[in-house]
């Protein structure tokens, strides 16, 4: 199982130049339907828009610049994450 990062955590990916601020996971492109592991903004922008978000894979990371907040509330809802996609994995 993937180690999520959580929330706020901000990365710069292959090829790329720009850090990202992680908004989201598991995240469904709607045209394609591929899942991705992550969804962000530009940092330190933010949201501009809607059309200005990022999807993208752990694999394409390559550079952890910070760790968001991880607290009691964080550790229990990336437990239940985990286990709802174990499950879904498995269906």
């Amino acid at each position: 199982m993937k180690e999520y990062l959580p929330l706020g955590s901000v990365v710069t990916l292959k090829e790329g130049e720009k850090k990202l601020m992680i908004c989201g996971r598991v995240q469904r492109e709607v045209r394609s339907r591929t899942v991705y592991d992550y969804c962000a903004c530009l940092y330190p922008e933010g949201m501009i828009d809607s059309r200005s978000v990022y999807l993208f894979d752990q694999e394409d990371i390559d550079r952890i610049y910070h760790i968001g907040l991880q607290d009691q509330e964080e550790f229990a809802f990336r437990h239940q994450m985990e286990e709802e996609l174990t499950r879904l994995q498995l269906s």
